[in-house]
């Protein structure tokens, strides 16, 4: 590169979190004055601008301030970067060699790392010849240190100190070491009624409507609020259903402090991976909850629920909106609303449910499987009424009904399962010591080695067919362990429910998993099929009630 008389100086100086803990000699400041007066004892310099970035790390060069200096490089208004080290400039080895070997000389532009002695005007000079390894160990700190930050992280999550930059809507920090989250008062009735709200079957957008027809300060604006301050952030200051649905899976309401739920893909992609629920560092009972265990389990069902009901123009959503299926296509239900007019009556609207096949298709796609709204409704209503009765006056034998219809096939299976596990577990520990003694004889030469390593080879295999079939047969044990409970969750929920008059959407969501609307038979003599099937009870197994249901009640 030519010797050039005249330098236009811009001058970079970072300082990433983690050097700040280094001590002041890294300080944004000291940068500054360094280079600065190093500026201003070279005959024919001036400097032109000074870029910073302050808590920035050097692994990527996705940086306000590098992005500026490098541009203003590239578009001539400078022609010589300063900074104090290589390191400054950046921690990616690749990225750095690129500016300094291919981007820099075809842009005529000098750089200089002061303390490092890298000129890149003598190219010749030792300091030039070290700096690609001189690169390398500043990449490596990089890596090394991010190791080390996520390592105390993880140690201090464990202690359970929360570790999030600010609290989570509803709660503030408190000043002990922990940080623990203490409860907002003022947002956490909001954190309670965006919880009851979804218990009830609203959606997520619909909450979120409601929120802002009252007036509701969002998240970010009520943090700034009790700051004093305005909110900063470019926001449109409204609630949206992201912002609800992260309140409703967020554990910190329940008492439990979730954290490293996330990572970066490496040091130096900081693209964030949600991790599996399995790697998180969760702290039970951390702190005082806002909302209780039973209706964050009310909102849990909801969401596994199948039905996303339909509002109505009068933003209602009637009870068993998407609760019903057609048995024939497997499509879902539609409400149909149709207005009449009589002498009696006048003008008075119904509602019903259709097919949605033939909704869409007419006959040539199903049949309607039409039934009025208000005849379902006490059809459920009745059925409901009818099995609480039976777990309050009798809970034995509704307890042994419901055992007799899961388990007709399931009991001599589940018998079954656990000999077959049984036998399996004393077969794997029959394996691990005859691997031992193979090994052994192998070792001391009592046994052929060709006849060790075949007896080996089929001792490995077995025991590796034979883990996998173990796990199965425990998994299957542990689902007929989980059927039992189900059978008391279900007699819990159902028992509540001994005088209901009126379905709801709540008690809908809360009981039934879904509802089989059968056609109108073509004989008056014959049955309409509805099959209602309620929750905790497994589809396929779930209970079935047969509904007679006359043809003149509609």
């Amino acid at each position: 590169m030519a010797k050039q008389t005249t330098y236009n100086v811009g001058i970079y100086v970072r300082l990433s979190q983690e050097d700040e803990r280094a001590g002041e000699s890294l300080s944004i400041e000291n940068q500054k004055k360094m280079l600065t007066e190093y500026v201003s004892k070279q005959e024919g310099w001036n400097l032109i601008e000074i870029c910073e970035d302050d808590g920035y790390s050097g692994t990527s060069f996705d940086r306000p301030g590098i992005k500026q200096i490098l541009d203003d490089a590239k578009s001539g208004k400078i022609n010589l970067i300063l900074c104090k080290d290589l390191s400054r400039f950046g921690r990616n080895y690749i990225e750095v060699g690129q500016y300094i070997d291919y981007i820099f000389p075809s842009f005529n532009i000098r750089f200089i790392a002061l303390s490092d002695n890298v000129d890149t005007l003598d190219r010749n000079s030792s300091a030039m010849d070290l700096m690609p390894v001189m690169n390398l160990f500043n990449e490596w700190h990089a890596a090394n240190t991010s190791k080390k930050v996520r390592s105390v992280m993880a140690a201090n999550s464990r202690q359970g100190k929360y570790l999030a930059a600010s609290a989570s809507y509803g709660y503030i920090k408190a000043d002990d070491e922990k940080h623990t989250p203490l409860i907002d008062e003022d947002a956490a009735v909001i954190v309670r009624r965006i919880f009851e709200q979804r218990a009830r079957g609203l959606s997520p957008k619909q909450i979120a409507i409601q929120l802002n027809k009252d007036g509701i300060a969002t998240p970010s604006d009520h943090r700034y609020q009790l700051k004093g301050k305005d909110n900063p952030l470019v926001t449109s200051h409204l609630w949206n259903d992201c912002m609800v649905r992260g309140i409703l899976n967020n554990e910190i309401y329940i008492g439990n402090l979730a954290q490293q739920r996330v990572t970066t893909v490496s040091y130096k992609n900081h693209k964030q991976i949600r991790k599996d629920r399995s790697e998180w560092i969760v702290i039970e009972n951390n702190h005082e909850p806002i909302i209780s265990r039973e209706l964050w389990d009310k909102v849990r069902e909801v969401d596994a629920s199948v039905s996303i009901g339909k509002t109505t123009k009068e933003g209602v959503i009637l009870p068993l909106s998407g609760f019903m299926y057609c048995p024939d296509c497997g499509y879902k239900m539609k409400m149909n609303r149709t207005m009449h007019t009589s002498k009696k009556r006048g003008t008075y609207e119904t509602v019903s449910y259709r097919c949605g096949t033939y909704v869409r298709s007419g006959m040539d796609g199903c049949t309607p499987h039409s039934i009025l709204e208000r005849v379902i409704s006490q059809i459920v209503v009745d059925d409901i009424r009818a099995k609480a009765r039976l777990a309050v006056e009798d809970e034995d034998a509704l307890r042994e009904a419901v055992r007799k219809r899961r388990q007709a096939t399931a009991d001599a299976e589940s018998q079954h399962n656990s000999k077959e596990l049984h036998e399996g577990e004393k077969r794997l520990a029959q394996l691990e010591t005859l691997i031992s003694k193979t090994y052994e004889e192998k070792l001391l030469g009592t046994v052929p080695e060709e006849l060790c390593v075949k007896m080996l080879n089929q001792y490995l295999d077995e025991q590796k067919m034979l883990r996998e079939k173990v796990a199965v047969l425990k998994e299957k044990c542990e689902t007929a362990e989980q059927a039992e409970k189900d059978i008391d969750r279900y007699i819990e929920n159902i028992k509540k429910y001994v005088d209901i008059q009126e379905l709801t959407r709540e008690t809908c969501l809360e009981l039934i998993e879904y509802i089989v609307i059968g056609d109108r038979p073509e004989s008056k003599d014959e049955d309409r099929q509805i099959h209602i099937f309620y929750k905790f009870l497994d589809k396929g197994l779930t209970e079935k009630r047969n509904i007679l249901l006359p043809q003149n009640v509609e």
